[in-house]
């Protein structure tokens, strides 16, 4: 008989760009990787995360999908910056995601409805308030080639725009994270095969 504990895989929610950002994006993790060493990045597609890393019992999936969907049908499209670039010292260099009412409520009323209706209490890491962002190289970049990584990116321009019309579920499958399932907001059909991320 399979234990409980065994049945628990680890799951998070995103906000995944669509092509061309998504291949910009990977585009630039892979020169994280080529340049500076620093491929941990490249274990997850390229998003914007809305609710941190969480488990789930795999024989409850259907329950987390059809309360996800529930969610994401009472939300309404907007649209999404990103801007530029910046850093967590010593180790994160990221793409900006520009802030907008849309976005923060998005984040405040996912983390309510965890909480009440999935009974999550880990969606923000250590209280900190939320800052959008695009991870492009973190905990596996050196510090003194983060130092040289953030001399070539901090005066770099990058600007792009797309519409936030769903939101990702992703699950690790024991090596790295895939988008798992797709809930698109109201009013939005989103195509039956949205393809699997793999790791390059």
């Amino acid at each position: 008989m399979v234990r409980s504990e065994e049945k628990l895989k680890q799951y998070f929610i995103a906000l995944v760009p669509p092509a061309p950002i998504y291949e910009e994006a990977m585009g630039l993790k892979l020169y994280f990787k080529d340049q500076y060493n620093s491929k941990a990045s490249l274990n997850s597609p390229p998003h914007i995360t809305l609710h941190m890393p969480f488990k789930w019992r795999t024989d409850r999936e259907d329950d987390l999908i059809q309360s996800l969907g529930k969610f994401s049908s009472i939300h309404q499209p907007f649209s999404l910056e990103l801007l530029n670039f910046n850093s967590f010292p010593p180790r994160v260099i990221f793409m900006e995601a520009v802030k907008s009412d849309a976005l923060e409520s998005l984040y405040k009323d996912l983390h309510r409805y965890c909480k009440k209706e999935l009974n999550l209490f880990n969606a923000a890491y250590k209280d900190l308030a939320f800052h959008p962002h695009l991870t492009l190289a973190f905990r596996d970049l050196k510090k003194h080639l983060f130092i040289k990584a953030w001399e070539e990116f901090q005066q770099k321009k990058y600007s792009a725009g797309f519409v936030v019309d769903k939101i990702s579920l992703l699950k690790h499958n024991g090596k790295i994270w895939e988008v798992f399932h797709d809930f698109g907001f109201m009013n939005v059909v989103l195509k039956p095969d949205t393809g699997q991320f793999k790791s390059r």
